[in-house]
């Protein structure tokens, strides 16, 4: 079965707009209801949380409408990190696990993530099943078999300490001074509480949510704003979030940012050395950078690539029996404590290292140097496909042989939004921005 519903990460899209309607989003939950609710024996339990966006109340209402129709009882966790609903699904066996966020996008989009009962996303097949039980006629429960459902208060505090266990038990971040930024998103709450627990002086900012500032001008997209507060306060190292806190971005003393690829070499270099690097393998996807790969293999070590998407990444870990694996945009992975990336959770393993080495975060961010990589995105309106245009083929064919062994091209569709991706890598930094700047050019044309 195709999908034509899910995307590389939930159902995505502008709120109030198809697919992110009250509607969609309760034939969604009656179908994830259905699907998951195979025993009417037994009681069936689902977790919701959310992130901070105003379209949040309408999407979590309709949501539980749709799951308690068909019988499931609702556990509503209020605004948590991704990942820890990942962790509540498995923690409090539940059936299925829900997240209303859509990530690093701005306010006016949403978006519907589903988990498993072992807390990890679900696979594409699964996905294709539930768009199949929405394109029919969903059976509801009886009367006296509909689903409660009730907020939780405790869940962002069980999360909270779940992620301080995963954190060294006999260090502090005592002496440390941390810049937060919580992107106006679901860990507003979670992460300067648990920096600050864990002895750090804790810097917070992007804390103030009001519905429709989430991600604006704040987070792991936007690094300037916590730029100028790690240097205006003289913190040691910052640490930025997106929306849903699955993503990390980190900066050392002097508001330099170090990408998803810095951190995970920096991880996979210190697991290696510990023995703790399952396979002695790191995985990430195809955007990861040719610098990570050369660094890797320098120290005996092995990149498995994977497609864009962070479920593809912990796909291929369960598969292979790895241990860590992440993106460069920030998703880091380590299955050794989380289901899925986990923001909080991977800053606090680039602190434990910076209090147990005593080194500087600029010392420990920048562990190779990388390929000269450039991404531009083009947009293009519904039904349309420029990647199928000969044009654009010819362009894309020259393009490969003029980069033949000096460099890397990836062309691919976003799997969240209307963009083409168009990204290369090569030394030669002319050759470069010609070789992109001419599929871009391409692709306009086309579209």
């Amino acid at each position: 079965m195709t999908r034509k519903l899910f995307g590389t990460d939930g159902v995505r899209g502008q709120a109030n707009s198809y697919p992110m309607t009250a509607e969609m989003a309760l034939r969604l939950g009656a179908a994830a209801g259905r699907y998951f609710r195979r025993d009417a024996s037994t009681e069936h339990r689902v977790v919701i949380g959310k992130d901070t966006r105003l379209s949040g109340y309408m999407l979590e209402n309709a949501l539980t409408a749709g799951l308690t129709s068909t019988g499931m009882n609702v556990l509503l966790l209020g605004p948590v990190p991704t990942p820890a609903v990942g962790f509540l699904t498995r923690s409090m066996r539940a059936d299925l696990g829900v997240m209303i966020s859509a990530s690093h996008n701005p306010h006016q989009d949403n978006g519907i993530k589903f988990f498993g009962p072992d807390g990890f996303k679900l696979s594409d097949e699964a996905e294709a099943e539930i768009e199949a039980i929405i394109a029919g006629e969903i059976v509801p429960a009886q009367p006296q078999n509909i689903g409660r459902a009730r907020r939780i208060e405790d869940g962002r505090g069980r999360y909270q300490e779940y992620a301080k266990t995963t954190f060294p038990s006999k260090l502090r971040l005592d002496g440390l001074k941390v810049v937060i930024d919580c992107a106006h998103g679901a860990a507003y709450r979670a992460a300067p509480e648990v920096l600050w627990e864990l002895g750090a002086e804790v810097i917070p900012i992007g804390v103030a949510p009001n519905g429709t500032n989430i991600n604006l001008r704040c987070g792991s997209t936007h690094t300037q704003t916590a730029a100028e507060a790690v240097v205006a306060h003289g913190a040691d190292v910052g640490i930025c979030l997106d929306g849903d806190a699955d993503r990390v971005m980190i900066l050392d003393e002097t508001g330099k940012v170090a990408d998803g690829d810095q951190i995970m070499a920096l991880l996979a270099d210190r697991w290696a050395s510990a023995g703790r690097l399952q396979g002695g393998t790191l995985v990430a996807t195809v955007m990861s950078n040719l610098g990570l790969e050369r660094f890797l293999t320098g120290r005996g070590l092995r990149l498995e690539r994977t497609p864009v998407g962070d479920r593809y990444v912990v796909e291929a870990m369960r598969r292979g029996g790895w241990n860590l694996g992440g993106e460069q945009s920030g998703h880091i992975v380590m299955t050794d404590y989380a289901t899925t990336g986990d923001g909080l959770i991977a800053g606090l393993q680039f602190l434990a290292a910076m209090a147990q080495s005593g080194q500087a975060a600029s010392a420990l961010s920048r562990s190779f140097e990388t390929v000269p990589q450039l991404l531009k995105n083009v947009r293009y309106a519904a039904g349309q496909e420029p990647l199928k245009a000969a044009s654009v083929q010819a362009v894309i064919r020259d393009a490969e042989a003029r980069l033949d062994g000096s460099g890397r091209l990836l062309i691919r569709k976003s799997g969240t939004e209307p963009l083409i991706r168009v990204m290369a890598e090569c030394e030669d930094e002319a050759l470069l921005l010609d070789v992109v700047d001419g599929i871009v050019a391409a692709v306009k044309d086309a579209a």
